[in-house]
């Protein structure tokens, strides 16, 4: 299962000391003559060194530009690939730390368990920061929406604008009203959020396993802070994705949730499926969603509902069967955040590009 790179190698322009305004130019001087990956690693540097706003925020829309740049990549042929199963024997959701997240580990959960959880993915003080970027770039939102400019809000909150053929679908107002903010939307947060996943290893894992280097998308990636009183259904991400991409979707809980808990965490089918079930039916909500009838015949699976401490991930495709869990003793909101990677060469239409 190698990975194919899709990313252009870089060349070896480096930040040094140079101030940000310096910085900038230089990256605009790359962008101009098509080495925008390039420059998104210039000013990732620079930033590590001396976190800027304008650094920030052109972070974003390179990431989103330089999508167009990534080489073809020659899609993994068959897939899913034949992985052994590292965790056979195990009942419920197979479970590793974050020492031992590899492309191999992570390709035996999700394609014979439905889905790896991984304990510590973040530790304390990542899961301090991006807790603390997300109640930011929520108060920023709102602010934003109540009619404050961007030199006020950023770098918590400054509307991305996506390249005319793409579509942002849903308004940002539906994506709140449902306790989620894209991370797009917040640059400072975008930024924490993949230093935190770098530091992980998740680029490496997640390129073995997708068999070239993934891209995030801007519909897909979301802060949340998910109240007591969220409204909930089962379904797989695949009913709207599709089911013929290659995708993982690292789903990390900033706060003690599901299990015992106070807080809202996920009720999970644990086992594998390799298509999308019946849809709309026996009493589902949307006609994306899973009725209950139709989870219930898979009664030899029991549901389960893990409990994750904050840092914890759960990593999964588009074919894991879930939901969010809600329960009437629940208090306390969850802070999490959703991220969803695809393999360059299956990317949904649908979907607006972020480059990791």
């Amino acid at each position: 299962m190698g990975a194919v790179s899709n990313i252009p190698q870089a060349s070896p322009v480096t930040a040094g000391d140079r101030s940000p305004t310096e910085v900038l130019a230089e990256a605009a001087r790359l962008e101009q003559v098509g080495r925008r990956v390039e420059a998104v690693a210039l000013l990732t540097e620079a930033n590590r060194r001396r976190p800027d706003v304008a650094l920030e925020r052109r972070l974003v829309q390179l990431r989103h530009d330089a999508f167009a740049e990534l080489e073809p990549a020659s899609p993994v042929s068959p897939w899913p690939p034949e992985v052994p199963d590292r965790f056979a024997g195990e009942t419920g959701l197979p479970e590793v730390g974050v020492a031992d997240l590899t492309a191999q580990t992570l390709s035996a959960g999700i394609l014979h368990h439905g889905a790896l959880v991984v304990r510590g993915l973040v530790p304390p003080a990542g899961v301090e920061r991006l807790v603390g970027d997300i109640d930011r770039a929520f108060e920023a939102f709102d602010a934003g929406m109540a009619g404050a400019e961007t030199p006020q809000t950023a770098p918590w909150f400054a509307k991305f604008r996506s390249a005319p053929e793409y579509n942002l679908g849903p308004s940002r107002r539906f994506v709140r009203d449902g306790g989620g903010v894209w991370l797009v939307d917040s640059p400072r947060a975008l930024f924490d959020v993949l230093e935190a996943f770098e530091e992980a290893g998740l680029r490496r894992v997640l390129t073995g396993h997708l068999g070239e280097a993934p891209a995030l998308s801007v519909k897909k990636c979301t802060l949340r802070r998910v109240p007591v009183t969220s409204s909930t259904d089962w379904h797989q991400d695949g009913a709207f994705l599709g089911d013929a991409i290659r995708t993982v979707n690292v789903w990390l809980a900033l706060t003690r949730c599901g299990g015992d808990a106070d807080a809202p965490g996920l009720d999970v089918v644990p086992r594998r499926f390799d298509h999308v079930v019946e849809t709309g039916t026996e009493g589902a909500w949307f006609d994306w969603a899973v009725g209950q009838g139709v989870v219930d015949r898979y009664a030899d699976t029991p549901v389960i509902r893990p409990l994750f401490e904050p840092g914890d991930a759960l990593l999964f495709d588009q074919f894991l069967l879930h939901r969010t869990a809600i329960d009437p003793g629940m208090t306390r909101e969850r802070h999490a955040i959703e991220s969803w990677f695809f393999a360059p060469s299956t990317y949904p239409t649908a979907q607006v590009p972020v480059v990791f």
